[in-house]
């Protein structure tokens, strides 16, 4: 065998050698919740030993930062982020068998992104991306009563914390139709989001408030009850009876005092305005 038929026989042995290993991830998202622990998958398929090759695992997101170092037989995790400090494991035993998969621990909101796993040895090398969504399951909603309207309508407020990504909060009746929110709020900080939404019943009724979350629910509920609305009109009536035997008591004086009406008109006024 000639020289040159030497060279293209042992590039074609490496081409082989090289193509016949890939390194796989998940075909869809990896789904953490927050504070709980995930396994991001990574390895060589036909299965092969990696206990030899160097295994890294970096953030794609953010300027290829490392996440997780293994070489020379161990982790070396010096130049690993901050915030995966003592956050990050391979199985040791595991990567005799191809498995680099990386497990995390205590997911926080900010672990979601790109992550890129690469494997590298002595003649080949390749990667992987896996997409990590996180979601947060919020404190449970709390409903509060905010008065009543002119027209007797008791205002009710849902309110729930903490959620990420944005979650879905509905209002139903007992019979589990969806009620129209009249206000919606939405704001997020660190934790994640916080919804706020309310809602006018004209009639006693149980009121749930659910908050959603792709396979997270949350729920809370209120019994608006007869007796509410009975106070409420309980109230109106004596606030009409006060004001007409105030106007009354004020028609009065004003016949015989009449240089003292204005005093009396003003107090009346504010009376009537405060008890509203």
């Amino acid at each position: 065998m000639c020289f040159s038929s030497l060279i293209t026989f042992l590039n074609l042995l490496s081409f082989s050698f090289t193509e016949q290993y890939k390194v796989v991830g998940p075909a869809d998202s990896v789904f953490a919740v927050a504070g709980e622990d995930v396994i991001l998958p990574c390895s060589v398929k036909p299965s092969i030993s990696v206990v030899d090759m160097r295994v890294e695992w970096h953030r794609l997101d953010q300027k290829y930062l490392l996440v997780h170092l293994f070489d020379d037989h161990e982790d070396r995790n010096t130049e690993q982020i901050q915030s995966y400090r003592g956050r990050t494991k391979l199985n040791h035993q595991e990567l005799q068998r191809g498995n680099a998969s990386l497990k995390l621990s205590s997911v926080r909101v900010s672990d979601e992104g790109l992550y890129k796993c690469f494997i590298q040895s002595k003649s080949w090398n390749d990667d992987t991306t896996v997409n990590v969504k996180v979601e947060a399951v919020g404190r449970p909603p709390v409903i509060t009563v905010d008065g009543f309207d002119h027209s007797g309508g008791l205002h009710l407020q849902c309110e729930s914390e903490g959620w990420y990504p944005e979650p879905d909060l509905e209002w139903l009746d007992s019979a589990g139709v969806s009620l129209s929110s009249e206000t919606t709020e939405t704001h997020r900080n660190t934790e994640g989001f916080n919804v706020k939404h309310t809602i006018t019943v004209h009639h006693s009724d149980k009121i749930h408030c659910r908050v959603k979350l792709r396979h997270h629910m949350l729920e809370a509920l209120i019994i608006s009850s007869s007796n509410m609305f009975n106070s409420w009109r309980t109230s109106v009536i004596v606030i009409v009876v006060l004001s007409v035997i105030a106007g009354i008591l004020i028609a009065v004086f004003a016949h015989k005092n009449r240089g003292k009406i204005l005093v009396f008109l003003l107090f009346y006024i504010f009376y009537v305005n405060k008890a509203v």
